[in-house]
This record gives C-alpha cells, structure tokens and sequence, in this order.
C-alpha cells in the first residue's frame, strides 16, 4: 500500500509539472502536444501595384499544418493602441504564402502582420511582427505594350501599370516615364536602351528583321522601378523611300534665332511644309498624329530651310518639328522628327566689347550676346565672361593674361605706356555647360611717358590754384566782419571839442540803439556893460559868439559853471 501511495504520489507531480507548462506556453489554448509546432520565419510582404502578398518559411516536420494570419491598423500615429485583426485571405492557408489585398486599403498608413502555424487545436507562438507602410515598399507593376509595324519602323504604345482598376497605388499616370529595351532576335543581339513616350515610334531599325523588346515603367522623383512587361516581337518591313522627302533636318540656332535646315534630292518640283508638336503632348496617352501644327511663314515654300523662332514661346518646354514634303503628284513624306530644347539647342553667340583708356587704366564695356532686346539670353544663362588681354608687340612671347568676370564691365590696371594693348571676350554659361566663340580684338594704345608728367604737373597747378583761391575768398571773408566788429565796438571817430565836456557821456554809435534824451531849452543871460566906451565892440563879439553857439548842439541847464567862467573871463579881457 505504501509503494502504491508513492506511485500515485509521483505521477501527481508529474501531471502538475505538465499543467503548469502548458499554462506558460499558452495559457488561454489547450496545451496538448503543443511544443511540436515551430512559428514560422522570415516573414515578408510583397507589394505590387495594390497586389498584397505574405509569404513565410516553416521549418518543422509536421503534417496537416495550416497557417493563420492577423494583421494590426496604425490609423493614428500618435497611439499604438489597436487591436489585432484576422487578416483576410490569410486564415487557415496550406501554402506559405497568401493574398490579403482586400485587406489594405489605406497605403501611406502604418501596418503590423504577424502568423503562427495550427494543426488542429494546437498552435504554435505567433512569429516576429512584421511591419509594413505600403506605399514605401510597393513596386511597380508592369506596363501593357501594343506594337505595329509600319514603314521600316516600329509603332509603340504603352498603357500604364494600374490600367483599368478601380484602386490604384499610383496616384498620376503622367508622372510615369518609361524605358524601352530592344534587341534583334538572333544569337549574338545587342540589347539597345532608350527612354520612349506612350505613344512613340521607334526608327533606325533594319528591314525584314525581327526584334523583341520590353518596356519598364519608373517614377524618378521616387526613385522607383517598376517590373518589365513581357517580352514582345515583331518583324520589321522595308521603308520606302521617295526622293522628294526631306533628309538630314537639323537646327541651328544662335542667341535665341532658331532655324530649320534639310536637304532636298529631288531635282523635280517640291514643296515643303513646317510642323510641330508641343512636347507635353507627346506625354499624354491620346493619339497626337493629328495634332501636329504648321509653322508660320513655312508654309507651301520651296526653300531647304525656315526660321520658326516665332512658335518658341516658352524656354522651359520642349518642341518636335518635322517636315512635310510635297511632290507635284501631290503625294507627301513626312521626315524624321528632330527634339528641339530651346536653351539647349541653342548657341551662345560672341558678345560686343568696347575698350578706352583713362589715366593707368584699360576700361572694357561688355554688351551681352543677342544685343540688349534679348531678354533670354541674359536672364536665363547667368552669363559669365572671360577676358583675354595682352600687349600687342614684336615680342611674340608677349603672355596673354586671362580673368573671368560676371558684371558687363572691367578693368585692367598695371598697363604699360605708349602699348598697344588687345582684348576680346568669351560669354559662357557654367549651369548649362556652353560657351561662345570670342569676340573681335579690340586694341587701344596708352599714353605715352611725356604725357604722364605732364597731366600729374597740369593736375598738381590746378590744385594749387583752386586752394589759392579759396583761401584769398576765406582771408577776406575773415577780415570783412573783422572790420564790422570793430566798427560797431571800438569806433575810431571822437567828438568835436566844443561838445566833448557836455554831459560827460560816450559818444553813441550810429549802429548800436540809444535812449533819446530829451532837449531842454536855455536861454543866454547877455551882462551890460556901463561902459559906452567898449560897449559896440562887446554887442558885436557876444553877437558872434551867440551865433556860434546857436549853430552847435547845446547843453544842458544842468550844466552852466562852465559857460559863466567863459564868460567873467572874456569880461575881464575887455576891461
């Protein structure tokens, strides 16, 4: 009994150690044989277009294993708080991989998978998370191409990736460019890559041949490639070639003055028309056969070539111009197209100079290429110029100095006198990688050394002189109110005798202000004389001393003891 006890005993522990290890492998599953199932690795999620794709590894022996997937919304960004989902098309799967495009339908959103192996009622632990944002992991899907083979050539045109679906990972078509790779059918081909329109026509191929191609589309500013579309073949046919076509068109175009050159081999009568194609609408996906527009004053002429820099309308575009050419049997043939991108095709054309001398110094006046109404050349170039110079001499190892400049003017300084000094300029455009041929030499001669001391002696007198002469102005200007001050203050005048005791006051100023002082009235007291003797002589010297008086100025009643001491002594004198 006691031996069954212990038995039973230790067989109790046993199933208690099993409970609690099932418990901590999977608390809310049944744990029976559960350790036997692996969670699966390397997850990884393939996106094309909005073709949603999970694809895993299992790396157990078991059977009748299936596979269950869930999946998490991140909706918000700034809370992780979400629960997790049954992740349609990928429960209970025999495969390791499933389709849960039905799932996604917000592609700039963040999302979490994650997938765990069953078999019956076991499970497995769930696998790694994996975490996707579709948009940043989505390829492009493959292009649809049509091909049609005309005239020696191959006509292309390509619809885009998500064509004809209702959800589309690829917001605008037109944003697509697309690449184009093409070989001859044959065993030693060489493939040839060139980027191709919607709708585009690809030349230069060899009669009666077969070539295969395929088309990929990429989105540049996202730095995506798109998958290739099948590959596709076609045989070439031949290319007739009438006479009366236009060959070899070209452009040449300088300062902004476009012109349209082709060459003519039939020696019978023919007339040309020129057209062209905006290029944006080359990068649409209608037809723009009929779209195609003739050039002003191109029309109906005979000549091999036309100026068409009316229909340059904008620089930042880019055109296609073809020629039409007409024979008298009123049959036509189109030439090759050629691309015209007008501040790339263009040419830089020489610029003006201009050259003087003044005192030490060579000056250059630089007039842009184009002359002054070409606004394009100027704006749009950001021209920059270089300067050659040198002293132009029987010494041909005279060095021939360079510098670069940005403004349209410049100087040269450490001349020689009596030189001969020669220029010209080169515009060039760094952005754009152009430059333009230099201009004419322009050659001016320096002063010679008898000049120069001469204009230092002419500039040296003129300056003494100017200092002279407003120094004498300053001098008399100083002494004109030195004079005036004086004047007024210290007068040099002094009054007569005869007023210079009356009142004891300063002689006024005729400039400085005074008090008026009021005039009293005297009279003179005339002394009688007894005596008869003397008495006609004293009448006659008082008469004439009073008319002295009376023609003087007169003093005060205040002021009498002088006048009466006058008076006793000339009294005294008669007697």
């Amino acid at each position: 009994m006691g031996g069954g006890a212990a038995a039973a005993a230790g067989m109790g522990r046993a199933a208690l150690a099993t409970l609690l290890s099932c418990l901590l492998v999977a608390l809310p599953l049944r744990c029976a044989g559960q350790t036997n199932l692996k969670s699966p690795q390397d997850i990884q999620v393939y996106v094309v277009n909005t073709n949603f794709t999970l694809r895993w590894n299992y790396t157990g022996n078991d059977t009748n294993v299936t596979f269950s997937a869930e999946y998490q919304w991140f909706r918000n960004t700034e809370t992780n708080e979400t629960e997790w989902k049954e992740l349609p098309g990928c429960q209970n799967v025999t495969h390791m991989e499933c389709d849960f495009s039905s799932a996604i339908t917000e592609y700039y959103d963040t999302h979490h998978v994650r997938i765990r192996a069953e078999r019956r009622e076991e499970v497995s632990p769930w696998s790694s998370i994996f975490e996707i944002i579709p948009y940043f992991i989505a390829q492009i899907g493959p292009p649809g191409i049509e091909l049609q083979s005309t005239n020696g050539a191959i006509k292309i045109k390509v619809s885009p990736p998500e064509a004809n679906q209702v959800r589309k990972m690829w917001i605008s078509h037109l944003d697509f460019k697309y690449n184009l790779v093409i070989w001859e059918n044959s065993s030693n081909a060489e493939f040839r890559s060139q980027s191709i329109f919607p709708t585009d026509i690809i030349d230069d191929l060899a009669p009666d041949t077969t070539y295969c191609l395929k088309v990929q589309a990429t989105l540049p500013l996202d730095l995506k490639e798109g998958l290739f579309s099948p590959i596709r073949c076609v045989k070439t046919t031949r290319k007739v070639n009438d006479l009366f076509c236009a060959t070899n068109v070209s452009v040449l175009a300088l300062n902004m003055k476009f012109h349209l050159h082709w060459n003519n081999r039939y020696k019978q009568h023919v007339s040309y028309n020129v057209q062209y194609l905006t290029g944006y609408l080359k990068k649409l996906y209608d037809d723009y056969s009929v779209k195609w527009l003739n050039v002003p004053g191109c029309e109906n002429i005979t000549d091999t070539q036309c100026s068409f820099s009316s229909i340059i309308t904008t620089v930042s575009g880019f055109y296609y111009l073809r020629v039409q050419a007409m024979s008298e049997y009123n049959t036509s043939c189109l030439s090759n197209e050629v691309k015209v991108d007008p501040l790339r095709t263009n040419e830089i054309g020489p610029p003006d100079v201009k050259v003087d001398i003044s005192d030490v110094l060579l000056h250059i006046q630089i007039s842009p290429p184009g002359g002054s109404e070409s606004e394009v050349m100027r704006d749009h170039y950001d021209l920059s110029y270089r300067v050659l110079y040198w002293k132009n001499s029987s010494n041909n190892e005279e060095e021939i100095k360079m510098k670069e400049i940005k403004q349209t003017i410049g100087t040269v300084s450490d001349l020689t006198p009596s030189a001969l000094y020669c220029v010209k300029v080169q515009a060039f455009s760094e952005f754009y990688n152009k430059s333009s041929r230099y201009s004419k030499e322009k050659c001016i001669r320096t002063p010679g050394d008898e000049i120069f001391p001469l204009v230092i002696l002419a500039t040296f007198v003129i300056a003494l002189i100017t200092v002279l002469l407003v120094a004498t102005l300053l001098v008399f200007a100083l002494y004109q109110v030195y004079a005036k001050m004086k004047y007024v203050f210290f007068p040099s005048c002094q009054p007569p005798l005869n007023i210079e005791g009356f009142g004891g006051q300063l002689f006024s100023s005729p400039y400085m202000s005074t008090i008026e002082e009021p005039i009293a009235n005297f009279s003179i007291i005339e002394t009688v004389i007894t005596e008869e003797v003397n008495q006609i002589d004293f009448k006659d010297y008082k008469h004439s001393k009073q008319s002295s008086r009376d023609s003087g100025n007169y003093s005060n009643d205040d002021d009498t003891s002088g006048s009466k001491v006058s008076e006793e002594m000339l009294e005294k004198e008669i007697v």
